[in-house]
């Protein structure tokens, strides 16, 4: 089992690496740039024209690996199929976000699909998803309570806070993807995390799949790191959102994505406050700029800092959501 694991964090690693080598010139060459908003930090205009929908040079090795590890390694019982459920779901998540770059570069703007649009999708994958965990992954509706290590049987509620976690998670991935290199680095800090978890208590499928995520996240940061030589768009940030969902349902701990993906759930509350004191007060802002990477962008800090202190954060809180599992 570790043989594949490592087999597949290599594999991943070189074939995104390498894609990025032969790809970001014929990105380049047929414009497929990322355009910046005028509310944005204005030193990011200088990231103008660079090119996104990155998230391709991962999903690629990711997803020829995790074919090749179901022919070699799983069947279709329970374990087998949640593993393929699983992959299916990131690729379908990682579909929605190519939808909304290929429409924003047919376009030529900053706008893809309409939220109500990209929501509905993510809905309805999610949905699905739950749906065929339930019926032939073994999903049950115990629900749980990572920290505490109490478990509840809630009935069908569990499928409802399960589609409200996913989708969230998934668009708060997409949140944290705003500073060069912020959200593989913590994605890569998040997918550690989970090869840990899933080799302690005999997980193969999530072992294998975390690992891919893990090796495809650093093989992208070879490009990503600050200044970005390309961006992953939201094909990349919704593919790993549902990478790491996923794992977390593989694992029948989904809650602990909330503590050990702790920098994804502070972007999105920072959003939610930003909006809601903006609202409340008429016009004041709580921070300075929203998502909180960007407000500490304006307090003066760089790139790198960023990216350093919030994948530490993450490794700190992995750390402990490890041990208090």
């Amino acid at each position: 089992m570790t043989v594949y694991f490592f087999i597949a964090i290599v594999v991943c690693f070189v074939c995104t690496a390498l894609l990025g080598r032969f790809l970001i010139p014929v990105l380049k060459s047929l414009k497929i740039g990322q355009k910046i908003r005028e509310i944005g930090p204005r030193w990011h205009k200088s990231k103008e024209g660079t090119p996104m929908m990155g998230g391709i040079f991962f999903i690629i090795p990711i997803t020829l690996t995790m074919i090749v590890y179901a022919f070699i390694r799983t069947g279709f019982d329970e374990a087998g199929l949640r593993f393929i459920f699983s992959a299916v779901f990131a690729l379908l998540c990682g579909g929605i976000g190519f939808a909304d770059d290929a429409i924003k570069i047919f376009k030529k703007q900053n706008e893809g699909l309409r939220p109500v649009e990209k929501f509905l999708l993510q809905l309805l994958a999610a949905a699905l998803y739950i749906i065929a965990m339930s019926k032939w992954g073994g999903l049950t509706t115990s629900l749980y309570i990572p920290f505490v290590g109490v478990s509840f049987d809630i009935g069908r509620a569990y499928y409802f806070i399960l589609l409200i976690l996913i989708v969230g998670v998934m668009n708060s991935v997409n949140l944290t993807d705003g500073v060069d290199g912020l959200a593989s680095s913590v994605t890569a800090a998040v997918a550690a995390f989970f090869a840990v978890y899933a080799i302690s208590i005999g997980n193969e499928g999530a072992f294998y799949l975390a690992g891919a995520v893990f090796g495809g996240c650093f093989g992208f940061l070879v490009y990503n790191f600050h200044p970005a030589k390309i961006f992953m768009g939201d094909t990349g940030s919704l593919y790993l959102g549902g990478a790491v969902s996923a794992l977390a349902v593989m694992l029948d701990n989904p809650l602990i994505i909330i503590t050990a993906g702790i920098i994804y759930i502070i972007e999105a509350a920072s959003v939610i406050l930003q909006v809601s004191y903006f609202k409340i007060t008429h016009g004041k802002r709580l921070f300075k700029m929203s998502p909180i990477h960007h407000h500490f962008e304006k307090c003066g800090w760089g790139e790198n800092k960023i990216v350093a202190i919030f994948t530490l954060v993450t490794v700190a809180a992995c750390v402990l959501s490890y041990i208090f599992k």
